[in-house]
């Protein structure tokens, strides 16, 4: 669809968009945090081990990509906004129903329902938010957008400081209150003008292809994006996962006080980064821009692992989340929209995302039994995975980047 057949876009309705796509992956990511802020809890009140209870983040991550493909493939088909509402309404209800779980086997089923609902609620987000806004607007709103993870995260940690009050299944039942960004949608937010003007044009009358025909005719896009966000995956994980509870609180014996400050404080900079690169990448490119904050983060490994004292170690954390999980991770939603064919551009991005998630699933493992290994704590094995994953995605983006310099703004596949 050429942007000229497109009618003019209403700003006011735009900034709706961002905001209930905002909202709607905050709420997502905090529902999802709140699982792993109360593993301990959540095993004591089933009688069961921690080791058992992680069963439940996993299962959440393994279903992910179903989610990934049924949404994104529904609101290809159906439209962006109602499915949205659904993705969003389907996991505020499993998010108060993991509240009442009467076992660990029920709360386990939920939480892989719920790895589901929140595979689907990226993708679908991504494709509404880029198709309504203004494409001057798209680096700025990708941003913004990627920017509700880690302030998803920032809202969890805030609500556990309510665990005293209200229990784990207090904080669950709290959690489904995500479900005021499905009502803000549903009052504020139009469907997507760009799949209304193809279903105009009679899209909707046309046999549209199927997920493996897509991937047949574009197998090299495929293997490209799945590829670049394993390693995306791998340096967000690698950089989150252990560093908080292992790494400083086992072997930097950084007080927990001090560690959740720093975790305010490294993810208030996600938030900063992922604006920041998302406007940047609007003027030099999307593919540049990831290429940049990927080439920022090598060097400040040391910095962010090697230092003893909390203020540096948090000067390290807050510069490489304001790269990692900022600067290159807030230009994603945009590339990945701009990088899709039309057809599937709600089941694409998502289920690329959901599918290098998986692949990186082993991360924690990984680390640990490289920090076996090398038998130096697990400051060389966080470098060196972080250090890999980045310099796969600096190459990988820049090789995209010279294969095609007419497409720095994703507008052709790889």
């Amino acid at each position: 669809m050429a942007a000229s057949a497109l009618p003019p876009i209403d700003r006011t309705t735009a900034r709706h968009v961002v905001a209930a796509s905002f909202l709607g992956w905050m709420l997502d990511a905090c529902d999802f945090f709140i699982v792993l802020f109360t593993l301990d809890n959540v095993a004591h009140s089933f009688s069961t081990s921690l080791e058992v209870v992680l069963l439940a983040p996993t299962l959440t991550l393994v279903t992910r990509p179903v989610g990934a493909f049924l949404c994104g493939r529904a609101a290809d088909a159906y439209g962006r906004k109602p499915v949205l509402i659904g993705t969003i309404t389907i996991y505020s209800l499993i998010e108060v129903l993991s509240a009442f779980a009467p076992t660990l086997t029920v709360f386990l089923v939920l939480r892989a329902l719920f790895g589901v609902a929140l595979g689907g609620e990226w993708g679908v987000g991504t494709s509404l938010i880029m198709e309504s806004v203004p494409p001057s607007w798209r680096g700025t709103a990708s941003g913004i957008l990627q920017a509700g993870y880690p302030a998803g995260y920032l809202l969890a940690s805030l609500m556990f400081l309510l665990l005293p009050v209200l229990g784990w299944r207090g904080l669950f039942v709290l959690g489904g209150g995500a479900i005021v960004s499905a009502i803000y949608i549903w009052l504020r937010v139009p469907e997507s003008p760009d799949w209304l003007a193809r279903q105009a044009q009679g899209a909707g009358a046309v046999r549209q292809p199927g997920m493996l025909e897509v991937a047949r005719q574009n197998m090299a896009l495929c293997v490209f994006a799945v590829a670049l966000m394993a390693a995306f995956n791998f340096m967000s994980h690698g950089s989150q996962d252990l560093y908080p509870k292992v790494f400083l609180a086992l072997e930097r014996h950084v007080p927990p006080t001090s560690i959740t400050m720093l975790a305010v404080l490294y993810n208030l900079a996600a938030i900063a980064g992922g604006v920041v690169f998302g406007v940047l990448s609007q003027r030099i490119g999307r593919q540049y821009a990831i290429a940049v904050a990927a080439a920022l983060t090598i060097p400040l490994l040391p910095l962010w692992t090697l230092p003893h004292s909390i203020f540096w170690l948090g000067v390290g954390a807050v510069c490489i989340q304001f790269c990692i999980q900022g600067g290159a991770w807030g230009v994603v939603p945009a590339y990945l929209s701009e990088l899709s064919p039309a057809s599937v551009r709600a089941t694409f991005p998502g289920l690329a995302y959901q599918c290098g998630n998986l692949i990186a699933a082993s991360n924690a493992l990984l680390q640990t039994r490289l920090a076996a290994w090398i038998g130096a704590g697990l400051a060389p094995a966080l470098m060196l995975s972080v250090g890999l994953a980045a310099l796969v995605v600096l190459v990988l983006t820049l090789l995209n980047a010279r294969l095609h310099p007419q497409s720095t703004l994703g507008e052709h596949a790889p």
